[in-house]
């Protein structure tokens, strides 16, 4: 690992320690991989997802933000 990398590393890694923070990097990128791997056999089985069926579900995703908020602010 690139010194200056690891240093910054064990500086944010707090109480928990180097370990336990490059354990947690590590399950990230792994979840990362595995969902990339899941975009592959889908398109592969269904096509590329185009960009408006993404800007649709970001616009959905948005909205039920919104309305949670709005709920959570008015259960106040």
């Amino acid at each position: 690992m690139p010194r200056d990398i690891a240093e910054a590393a064990k500086a944010r890694s707090g109480p928990s320690g180097l370990s336990a923070y490059v354990a947690a990097a590590v399950a990230r990128q792994i979840e990362r991989d595995n969902l990339n791997e899941l975009i592959h056999v889908a398109e592969a089985e269904h096509g590329p997802v185009t960009e408006e069926e993404i800007q649709a579900l970001r616009d959905q995703l948005q909205q039920a933000r919104r309305e949670q908020a709005q709920g959570g602010a008015n259960a106040a």
